[in-house]
């Protein structure tokens, strides 16, 4: 099939991919945080999905800029399953998200990858991103 938007039903798979990015324990909030994705008008949730099953995401926020004259795309989660990297599925990804962008009056992608990710550092740079070395983070306290 393709890309698409995620939907709702699309939670599990979505989770597993999570998990495959570090990010465990997901099922049981990802059902509402995909709810309220999907009614963001800056926000896309696309996944790959290849019989019947999704196999890889990208979620992409839309960031209007006030001071300059195009705006910010940034991919905050992107994953390939682990047993289909390195067929193209990413690189189509990708291209569809710059696309999108463009559309969108952006005038750069943003990533944040963690410096553990190696072969994602390999994959940004093929695909024309640059290093920007810096980057802060305020971790704010939330009780649950």
């Amino acid at each position: 099939m393709g890309i698409r938007k995620a939907d709702v039903e699309d939670w599990k798979q979505i989770s597993l991919l999570l998990n495959q990015l570090d990010y465990p324990n997901t099922e049981h909030f990802i059902k509402e945080k995909i709810e309220k994705f999907l009614k963001e008008t800056n926000e896309e949730l696309l996944v790959f999905e290849e019989e019947k099953k999704v196999i890889a995401l990208i979620s992409i926020h839309f960031i209007p800029q006030l001071a300059i004259k195009g705006d910010f795309a940034r991919i905050s989660y992107f994953a390939v399953d682990t047993n289909v990297r390195g067929k193209g599925i990413g690189r189509k990804i990708e291209e569809y998200c710059t696309d999108l962008a463009i559309k969108r009056n952006c005038d750069r992608i943003e990533v944040h990858c963690h410096s553990r990710r190696t072969d994602a550092h390999r994959f940004y740079m093929r695909q024309g991103f640059t290093e920007s070395p810096k980057y802060f983070i305020k971790m704010l306290s939330q009780s649950d």
